[in-house]
């Protein structure tokens, strides 16, 4: 039986194999920093994925894995949420799953590390704003524009605690770029319906409705971390922002790159998984 923790770096998961590629990446990256393995493993969907557009290789999701390795005498597990906020996959799904195996495995012993926003939601990691800060004046200089307006945009939450984190990085936002943009504005690509929900406007598609936004040069500053059918190039996000352009609603709507892609984001994981590492040698 290994004395040493299995340690999953985990998403939500997804139905696009350059999701899968990125979420590898990334567990790699972290692996080579903190000198241990860092096994790319995803909560939902991705096993859906056909091995022939992975390279081969099978993607793994959370609870057959957990229960493989339960089978060979695997105790000691740690997962590195690669969440930004805790989303109810990782306060209620992941929760159900360990609950699940403890039931053939009381001795289980597991630590789930911090989000990327870490314990105080309404101070969420300064470096999450400075990697959106950096995204944004790539973009503006990549597309020659001059005090832009900026919309952070997320998927959107049934969970007003991760609204909570996306406005206060927002905030964040605002003070990194001062004087260099007109105005950051909060707003979410999709939600539920119901008044129980409304924190999550206004909507991406109604953005230029906001006092000063309409007709306007923006930049789209993606709170996504990886690729897929939302934020992936013809994704769900770029689809509203071309029909923001085709209706003249805004002059232009230009998307940041993915918070994956700046190396920011593995120093975030790398303190993170040494949090829990030191969590899991305090309960053994």
């Amino acid at each position: 039986m290994t004395t040493s923790p299995y340690i999953f770096l985990i998403d939500n998961g997804s139905l696009r194999a350059d999701s899968v590629f990125a979420l590898r990446g990334l567990a790699a990256q972290l692996s080579e920093r903190v000198g241990l393995q860092v096994e790319p493993v995803s909560l939902l969907h991705s096993s859906k994925i056909l091995t022939s557009e992975l390279d081969g290789v099978a993607a793994r999701v959370v609870k057959p894995t957990l229960r493989r390795l339960i089978a060979t005498g695997a105790r000691k597990f740690i997962f590195v949420p690669l969440f930004l906020g805790p989303s109810r996959a990782i306060t209620d799904y992941l929760p159900e799953l360990i609950a699940e195996a403890r039931v053939s495995a009381p001795d289980l012993q597991v630590v789930v590390a911090d989000t990327l926003a870490g314990v105080d939601v309404a101070a969420p990691d300064i470096r999450l704003a400075e990697m959106l800060a950096d995204n944004v004046r790539l973009t503006m200089q990549a597309a020659g524009l001059s005090h832009p307006r900026v919309a952070l945009v997320d998927h959107g939450t049934p969970a007003e605690v991760v609204n909570q984190v996306r406005n206060a990085v927002a905030g964040q936002l605002a003070v990194q770029l001062q004087t260099e943009v007109a105005a950051v504005a909060a707003c979410s690509m999709e939600r539920r319906e119901g008044i129980e929900y409304d924190f999550n406007e206004p909507l991406l598609e109604r953005v230029a409705q906001l006092d000063g936004w309409a007709a306007a040069d923006v930049i789209v500053a993606l709170f996504f971390l990886l690729p897929g059918r939302h934020a992936g190039a013809g994704g769900d996000v770029a689809e509203i922002c071309d029909g923001l352009i085709a209706q003249h609603t805004l002059r232009s709507a230009v998307r940041t790159p993915l918070l994956g892609e700046h190396p920011l984001l593995v120093d975030i994981l790398v303190d993170r998984l040494r949090a829990a590492l030191d969590s899991s040698v305090e309960q053994a």
